[in-house]
């Protein structure tokens, strides 16, 4: 492992095109650039990890719930379908989970608004784009084992938060 901090990062933030929509949301940010030249980056899609394909059918978090409380048993996540995805989206949050453990990552950078990945706001369950305070699946998982996680608007905190190397 390189000498530094290990940062796990959302893939679509690294220009990946994992989205549901098939599309990236490259965050073209130097800190990032600089960490990933540093070897620093850990990347990873909690939903393609968890056997979603892409493209797929968007998913949100039931109304008035979080990612807590679906890592908790008390709420599901659906499609714009109506399939119940809660399975997958666990098992994508769990192996980001066991890939940040084992690649010694202390922080994550993933993109807000989604339900695995918002760690500020996640859509408010109603695929009326309307967004709510809350966190999703993964990010909820993850702070909930010690690791702190950011969103790309807070890519100068994380930035502070780092140790020096």
């Amino acid at each position: 492992m390189p000498a530094g901090p290990r940062i796990l990062v959302s893939a679509c933030l690294l220009g990946q095109p994992v989205r549901y929509d098939g599309s990236a949301k490259t965050l073209p940010h130097p800190l990032l650039q600089h960490w990933q030249h540093n070897g620093w980056v850990v990347s990873l899609c909690p939903e393609k990890a968890g056997g979603m394909p892409t493209p797929r059918p968007a998913a949100e978090i039931a109304t008035g719930f979080s990612g807590g409380d679906v890592v908790a048993g008390y709420a599901q996540v659906h499609d714009t379908s109506g399939a119940d995805v809660t399975t997958a989206f666990l098992d994508g949050a769990q192996a980001a989970l066991a890939l940040a453990q084992q690649e010694g990552c202390t922080f994550a950078l993933l993109i807000d608004g989604s339900p695995s990945c918002g760690s500020l706001m996640i859509y408010d369950g109603s695929f009326s784009g309307h967004k709510q305070a809350g966190e999703g699946v993964t990010a909820a998982l993850l702070r909930q084992n010690g690791i702190t996680v950011f969103a790309p608007a807070d890519i100068e905190k994380l930035a502070a938060s780092l140790p020096s190397y």
